[in-house]
């Protein structure tokens, strides 16, 4: 036995040196509590605490007293945008995170358990330059650059002994989640469907992408100033695992969790195209003067007036309007393996791998507005007040590896450490500034210190180094992000108590 742990202690030594780590890998955080946040997030294969619930239910079966934890976290993420027009550090936030969470092993066969779980999420601010937001003068008007994505869950564990060293468990649950997004949002001219000439369909579309030899005004993207707010979304989710734990000194886990569908709603929209609006009538007005060089600028402003006028555009009903909004995304399916044993008498290491299916959960992101009131948006649009946006993310699939030791220096004082890797999910083709979850590597350390016979305080801090994309030349999110460098860090500090009710 003594032969097989040191063979499996240099196996992780060596995965320990060769990773990297990671803060989270998309939106989802490697721990929801000080205790496998300073290990590295490891946890499928260790049961020693209440957040199993969500990583690996089974092994709750395995705890050895009654647990209450009250965890508190905050984030401090960093981040950075480049493109030919700003160079800038986003606003430095501070997200606060919180758990609660309670097990009750069983006697014999049955254990159960319930909390409320941080389970992920994202978020930056930028004051950015774009192309299309200038003044009367031709200088650069600052625009607002905002998301904040939260996902929570309360959750409810039943585990049940199969035999003394193996569970199986089913944690079922709420998910509750928050998203607000404001930039300026591009959109393919395509989308404006009025018909302007019924006997050849063309449409206003067609005007606007149309090159000026055809009598078009050359746009291969629209922009408007969208700002989408109070969005929330309420589902139900379930994760099932097993553990199994022949000794004291080597214990194993596997769990899967289901994949969430994400339907937002009772959110609001503003969405303003009036910088697009004054772009194309200034075109207008440049390509009459071309062809009346006579023309006064007043002549020629008059002149397109009337010619917007005759296509159903009354300019002075300006170009915003306000919608009622709803969003569609979803949250991964994943499977996870993970082992934890005892290299010595004071040390346990642990390894953990995870599949993460974000390619299905974050491909689209559908936005879908009602309601609008604006004659000229909705003749534009040839829709009633309706606009259904498809925003695409197209997320690759992550492998996460995470690896983590503990080391108890005396009865009352443990520290732990953890390195690990995840695969960056975000591509070059929608890399963009406010959604950066992109960073791959990460370290933590942590320490737990027993202040009274039934009272555990537990400590841990998350760096997430610094990772930078760089977009494609054809940017699918708007010409704004071709080439643009995108870059996140990420640094999270736990606190947390917990209490041991049944402990003698």
């Amino acid at each position: 036995m003594k032969q097989k742990f040191c063979v499996a202690l240099s196996i992780t030594v060596l995965m320990i040196l060769s990773v990297k780590g990671f803060s989270q890998n998309g939106t989802k955080l490697i721990g929801y509590d000080a205790v496998t946040s300073g290990r590295g997030g490891t946890a499928t294969g260790s049961f020693d605490n209440p957040s199993l619930m969500v990583n690996n239910p089974a092994g709750i079966s395995f705890l050895k007293s009654s647990q209450l934890d009250i965890s508190v976290s905050l984030m401090a993420p960093s981040v950075y945008f480049k493109n030919n027009l700003n160079d800038v550090k986003g606003k430095n936030n501070l997200f606060p995170l919180g758990c609660i969470s309670y097990v009750k092993p069983g006697n014999k066969k049955l254990s159960y358990g319930f909390g409320i779980f941080t389970q992920g999420g994202m978020g930056a601010d930028f004051n950015m330059d774009h192309y299309l937001f200038t003044d009367q003068s031709g200088n650069y008007v600052p625009q607002a650059y905002h998301s904040k994505f939260a996902v929570m869950q309360g959750v409810g564990t039943i585990a049940y002994k199969l035999s003394n060293d193996l569970s199986v468990g089913v944690t079922a649950g709420v998910v509750y989640s928050q998203m607000e997004f404001q930039m300026p949002m591009s959109m393919p001219p395509s989308m404006l469907q009025g018909v302007i000439n019924p006997q050849t369909g063309f449409t206003f579309g067609n005007m606007f992408s149309a090159s000026p030899q055809d009598g078009g005004l050359g746009y291969t993207e629209l922009t408007a100033a969208a700002n989408l707010k109070s969005l929330s979304a309420y589902e139900f989710n379930g994760k099932i695992g097993l553990a199994y734990q022949p000794s004291k000194n080597f214990s194993f886990g596997i769990s899967y969790t289901l994949p969430v569908n994400l339907h937002y709603k009772n959110g609001n929209a503003e969405m303003d195209m009036t910088a697009q609006m004054n772009n194309a009538f200034a075109k207008v007005v440049a390509g009459i003067m071309y062809q009346n060089p006579s023309y006064t600028q007043q002549q020629a402003q008059q002149a397109a007036m009337t010619q917007f006028s005759q296509l159903g555009i009354d300019l002075t009903k300006g170009a915003a309007d306000t919608y009622n909004a709803a969003a569609t995304l979803g949250l991964p399916q994943s499977l996870a393996a993970g082992i934890s044993f005892s290299a010595t008498k004071q040390l346990r290491l642990s390894m953990d791998a995870e599949w993460v299916n974000w390619a299905n959960a974050f491909n689209t992101m559908n936005i879908s507005l009602s309601g609008g009131t604006n004659a000229n948006i909705n003749r534009m649009l040839g829709t009633p007040g309706t606009i259904v946006m498809p925003f695409p993310l197209k997320w690759k699939d992550a492998v996460i590896i995470r690896t983590g030791a503990e080391y108890a220096a005396s009865k009352k004082l443990t520290l732990r450490c953890g390195y690990a890797y995840g695969s960056n999910p975000v591509p070059e083709s929608t890399a963009f500034a406010v959604f950066p979850a992109v960073v791959i590597h990460h370290a933590s350390l942590g320490a737990s210190y027993k202040l009274a016979k039934k009272v555990l305080l537990n400590a841990a801090y998350e760096h997430a180094f610094r990772n930078d994309v760089t977009a494609t030349q054809n940017s699918l999110i708007g010409i704004q992000f071709n080439n643009s460098k995108s870059g996140l860090s990420n640094d999270i500090f736990h606190l947390s108590v917990s209490v041991f009710l049944d402990k003698k």
